[in-house]
């Protein structure tokens, strides 16, 4: 069946091409920006969701602040909008693979892989908790590789829509391996949930599997609540202990132990990138609630290798001692116990469950309607329009309702203006002593832009994501050999990252085009003897070769030519060819009995004489008669001086 949207135009500007995936709440395409002539990806939220007009608007709020991310690994949102009844996000178009592809074509990872990519992972989660985003669905699927090598984290901010839904389903099997034991009892999610699922992440990147698993998603998350993983280096001994203990860290389920921060896991992946035989005396296993069996439900797990299997390697519990594993006999009985275990818990979960539809049903449909409570309810007044100080400030307000303001960049509202509220405007809420809790939007007014971190970026790349801004930017490349970053990689940025963006700026930074090179201009040889030739070149550290040749033109031990044009820049160390003159090729000299010119005896090899002799059989000194032989220096092989006047005879 043909896609409905295939073909479409959205606001006139994006073209939908084809559809390259499907979530739990949109469908994304692959679209042409004809306003930038640029390709995009478009996330359409699904028509059912689409109906709930609450979720559309917190769709629209979210997805806003999300745009305020600017990070290089992190995927960019360029716009949110909603045009013909579709609400849709315009996101940044990635040609790679994603990191759940990667797992499951390469299998375990090499650590030093894992740590590249968990390092660039927290990074971006860095950039987004300290803009108040928290993604809640960290998983290798929204983790995509470039070709580059580097990655780039999707949908931050996306997956709180799907906590509207309250149920695991075959849908959320996918995620439901990452979430954390917090996520998994529906509590509160911070920053900290974000941490445990990078754990999760790093485990299933160092093993090449996943920490639980389980029939179905209820099962699965009771692990992440109740149960152990296997440590790591059982089933990979060559991690390193190190990144062992970062992993585990990262996945303790106490909220209080876990890594607190994005900033705290990234320092510990520092220091052990710089000393991987490091240990930080972390916890070996997660430490669980005091109010939990103390017997865990281990999963089944594959020997690493077929050279193991007979020797199983030993469990760390973390105090010093080990043991072998478990025989197939205890196994079995701590399965059955383990069975028995989440059997209970999955009951009590399920009349959990049903106690809060019951709870919900009767605070907003049957309480209503079976007992209605004209005393305690109000409606709540409309926000929206105005300005923030003016409602937080009204003693008529902050009787009955706490404000929490949040601040978004918005083209459309002026800064201080109230975007949106929850509860909606209108809605009849229930007065309790503590008072009416409300969620403000507000504008912080047009949109911030800030300069992004291009360093050890292709220079290339860098230019391309600050044209994206459309600012006009004026953007200065320099060039500069450098030994140790490779070439075309970004060394200086000025302004730094997070500087605010405006139009027309100056952008300077500095790339590597490798390391220097020295070259020189190859000299001109022609007429040097063959000693002066190779004295030039070595004085110039250019490597030399000669070839001899005969020459009619040339006198014998002179260069005739050179392979390299003079004024030629190399490389030092290249190695000139010269060509240096034998003299005149024998076999091109007359016969000596040849007869020339008047005399009757050819003239012979001028010898070392200081005087020629002239033609008509006289002896003289000087220059005097028809024909000379001039004064010899140096003998060289096929030269003879031919007289020219008549009766030459040979000089001495």
């Amino acid at each position: 069946m043909e896609d409905m949207y295939i073909g479409k135009y959205l606001d006139n500007r994006y073209e939908i091409l084809e559809k390259i995936g499907s979530g739990g709440m949109a469908v994304v395409y692959k679209a042409r920006c004809h306003r930038l002539n640029r390709f995009v990806a478009i996330k359409i939220l699904k028509s059912d969701l689409a109906q709930d007009p609450d979720l559309r608007r917190r769709f629209h709020a979210e997805s806003q602040a999300v745009a305020m991310l600017s990070h290089p690994n992190i995927v960019s949102v360029y716009d949110v909008n909603h045009s013909d009844n579709i609400d849709y996000i315009v996101m940044e178009l990635i040609e790679g693979i994603t990191l759940k592809q990667y797992i499951n074509k390469k299998g375990i990872l090499n650590w030093k892989e894992a740590l590249h990519f968990t390092t660039q992972i927290a990074k971006a989660l860095e950039h987004a908790h300290s803009r108040g985003i928290i993604h809640r669905d960290i998983k290798p699927h929204n983790i995509m590789i470039l070709k580059d090598g580097n990655v780039k984290v999707a949908d931050f901010g996306i997956a709180r829509f799907l906590t509207t839904q309250n149920t695991l389903t075959q849908e959320t099997l996918g995620s439901v391996h990452y979430i954390s034991p917090e996520q998994a009892k529906g509590g509160q999610v911070d920053a900290r949930s974000d941490i445990y699922s990078v754990g999760v992440v790093m485990y299933e990147m160092l093993t090449s599997r996943l920490p639980f698993e389980g029939d179905s998603a209820v099962s699965i998350a009771i692990q992440h609540i109740s149960s152990i993983p296997l440590m790591p280096r059982e089933i990979n001994p060559d991690i390193p202990i190190g990144l062992e203990e970062i992993t585990m860290h990262a996945m303790d389920p106490n909220l209080d132990t876990r890594y607190p921060s994005a900033s705290a896991l990234l320092a510990d992946l520092e220091e052990f990138r710089k000393n991987p035989s490091i240990r930080f005396n972390y916890t070996s296993i997660p430490s669980i609630a005091d109010d939990l069996d103390s017997t865990r439900r281990v999963p089944p797990v594959k020997p690493f290798s077929a050279t193991n299997q007979n020797n199983p390697p030993k469990v760390n519990h973390g105090n010093g001692m080990s043991r072998n594993r478990t025989t197939k006999e205890e196994y079995k009985k701590n399965r059955k116990k383990a069975g028995k275990t989440s059997t209970l818990v999955g009951i009590f979960c399920i009349l959990l469950f049903l106690v809060a539809i019951v709870w919900f049903m009767w605070n907003y449909a049957l309480k209503g309607w079976l007992a209605p409570e004209t005393e305690d309810q109000i409606d709540v007044p409309p926000f929206v329009g105005q300005m923030v100080d003016s409602v937080i400030n009204n003693p008529d307000y902050t009787t009955y309702y706490n404000f929490d303001v949040r601040y978004i960049e918005s083209d459309t509202y002026e800064e201080g203006y109230i975007i949106s509220q929850d509860p909606a405007a209108d809605r009849s809420v229930t007065v309790s002593d503590s008072g009416i809790d409300v969620v403000l939007t507000v504008s912080s007014g047009a949109e911030v832009i800030l300069m992004p971190d291009i360093l050890n970026m292709d220079y290339r790349e860098a230019q391309i994501l600050l044209e994206s801004y459309q600012l006009n930017l004026e953007i200065h490349a320099d060039p500069i050999a450098d030994d140790n970053v490779t070439k075309d990689y970004v060394i200086e940025q000025v302004p730094a990252k997070d500087t605010v963006l405006v139009e027309g700026m100056s952008i300077y930074f500095t790339y590597s085009t490798g390391p220097d090179i020295d070259t020189v201009a190859v000299p001109n040889l022609s007429g040097d003897t063959e000693e002066q030739a190779i004295a030039k070149l070595e004085a110039r550290d250019l490597a030399w070769d000669v070839k001899s040749n005969y020459d009619d033109n040339v006198e014998a031990g002179y260069v005739i030519t050179q392979d390299y044009e003079p004024g030629t820049e190399v490389e030092v160390k290249t190695k000139i060819t010269i060509f240096v003159s034998l003299g005149p090729d024998p076999e091109n000299i007359p016969d000596e009995d040849q007869n020339n010119g008047d005399g009757e005896t050819p003239g012979g090899d001028g010898g070392n004489g200081n005087s020629g002799e002239t033609g008509d059989g006289e002896n003289q000194s000087g220059n005097e008669g028809n024909g000379t032989t001039d004064p010899v220096t140096e003998t060289h092989p096929g030269d003879e001086e031919m007289g020219e006047g008549e009766g030459i005879q040979p000089n001495g």
